[in-house]
């Protein structure tokens, strides 16, 4: 039995060694993304990624900037469903950083933008229910952002999208 043992000293040994170094490389990692500042509101945590510094700058000359975090717009209001999105965004932010294989420029994927919409009733519904016809849930919908696109991060201009400086006809380098 004492041959048994130290048998599976080395196996134990080296298990523990890769163990350590997996949790000592995934909290530096964690450390180093500041990963903590994506279980706040701050916005500023959004721009903590060089691809949404755009989307930061231009939040804060938007219409909203004072009433409104990024937060308030991009995610379920409900504790849950709040921290399931953020959960899931972080996973595919941090697999497309990592992998670097995420569309250019960023774009609202699908559910995301059934979270905006949401969210843009919820404060507004009052006033648009008659012409949006209540959540959104269906297709076919008003969407807000089809006519109020610079409400959130105010003039469109640098946040990507086909009026993007090195899309424009002759400018392409």
């Amino acid at each position: 039995m004492a041959t048994r043992s130290r048998a599976a000293l080395p196996a134990l040994t080296l298990l523990g060694v890769l163990a350590g170094v997996l949790l000592g490389v995934g909290a530096y990692t964690f450390h180093f993304a500041e990963g903590l500042s994506y279980l706040s509101s701050d916005p500023a945590a959004c721009a903590n990624c060089h691809i949404m510094q755009s989307q930061f700058e231009s939040w804060q000359k938007s219409s909203h900037h004072a009433v409104a975090k990024c937060v308030d717009c991009h995610l379920p209001h409900d504790f849950i469903g709040k921290y399931i999105a953020k959960a899931e965004n972080g996973y595919h932010h941090s697999r497309g950083f990592t992998f670097q294989d995420f569309h250019e420029p960023i774009m609202i994927k699908p559910k995301n933008a059934g979270i905006l919409q949401d969210n843009c009733l919820a404060c507004h519904g009052d006033l648009v229910h008659e012409l949006v016809g209540g959540v959104n849930g269906g297709t076919g919908e008003v969407q807000c952002v089809h006519c109020h696109s610079g409400v959130g991060h105010g003039e469109t201009a640098g946040l990507g999208g086909p009026g993007r400086a090195d899309e424009i006809e002759g400018n392409a380098s």
